[in-house]
């Protein structure tokens, strides 16, 4: 069976990944907002990273049919940050209005952390932090073996994981063996926001120089500003294309990005906006889209 495909259709321009990127921010809030519960900061802080991994036709995957296998893959290792993630989805029309409203609700397809088992292009449940690197190594490694067999290029699997969370130790072992088994289709996306639920990272357990450590575990590494899509789409092309070593996109980013009163703020980790917060929130956001739009 042929595991060829076209780059998918949702292309975008960088103007249009910036205005994507406002949408997500967007459903976020209203999702939180509708459910009084959820993790707004690390998802606000996700949405260029997400914007670009899924619009800008960098990462392949089956825009009208989600659960082909024959794909690109995504790992959402911090899963906590699951909003912008179904927020991309409502984009792509894989889930409605309505299902955008039922976040945290019981038997929802949005659960709290990604569930493979409810909501259509997930692949893999996540939460418990420290997991999904490993995970993403284990897919990896996988699919470069099945593709020397079959003599062609094997897919990419990009897994993006937060600062906080490379705090536990099972994320070191797993930058040990993917670059021991020299997986180049293994793309780690760091969401380095510096903020954690117990305050700053620097200040929990400062994390050094992590691109460096990256480095010396073998790995190439690239650092970007987390927030410009055409840093991180020109970051992601370079690291689809490296080869001998999996590649590190290490984006610096703001938690809350977007939302005034969020951003940078450790209270804003699992909080969700009361009406009136979200209401200002809207309002920031719907000007920031403004002045986007004057950049066409």
């Amino acid at each position: 069976m042929s595991t060829t495909y076209e780059v998918p259709a949702q292309t975008r321009s960088a103007h249009e990944l910036r205005l994507i990127a406002n949408d997500l921010r967007h459903d976020i809030i209203t999702m939180l907002e509708k459910s009084q519960s959820g993790h707004p900061g690390g998802s606000l802080s996700s949405a260029e990273i997400i914007s670009v991994l899924y619009f800008s036709g960098l990462m392949r995957y089956d825009a009208d049919k989600p659960e082909n296998p024959f794909i690109d893959h995504f790992v959402l290792s911090k899963g906590h940050a699951a909003p912008v993630i179904y927020a991309a989805f409502h984009q792509l029309g894989w889930i409605s209005d309505d299902d955008l409203l039922t976040l945290r609700q019981l038997g929802s397809k949005l659960q709290g952390h990604p569930d493979n088992h409810c909501c259509p292009g997930l692949e893999v449940c996540t939460g418990s932090l420290g997991q999904g690197l490993s995970i993403g190594a284990g897919i990896a490694l996988g699919l470069k073996q099945d593709a020397e067999k079959a003599g062609e290029a094997p897919h990419s699997v990009f897994v993006e994981v937060g600062d906080g969370e490379m705090q536990e130790g099972s994320n070191w072992e797993a930058l040990m063996f993917a670059a021991h088994q020299g997986l180049d289709n293994l793309i780690c996306v760091l969401d380095n926001n510096n903020l954690q639920i117990d305050g700053h990272v620097t200040d929990v357990n400062s994390l050094g120089d992590v691109a460096a450590k990256f480095a010396s575990f073998g790995w190439d590494v690239q650092t970007v500003d987390g927030h410009d899509v055409e840093q991180i789409c020109d970051a992601v092309a370079k690291a689809i294309a490296h080869t001998g070593s999996p590649s590190a996109i290490i984006c610096h980013t703001v938690k809350g990005k977007g939302v005034s009163f969020m951003e940078d703020q450790q209270g804003w980790h699992g909080n969700a906006p009361s009406p009136e917060q979200a209401a200002q929130a809207i309002e920031e956001l719907d000007a920031a889209r403004a002045e986007i739009e004057k950049e066409a």
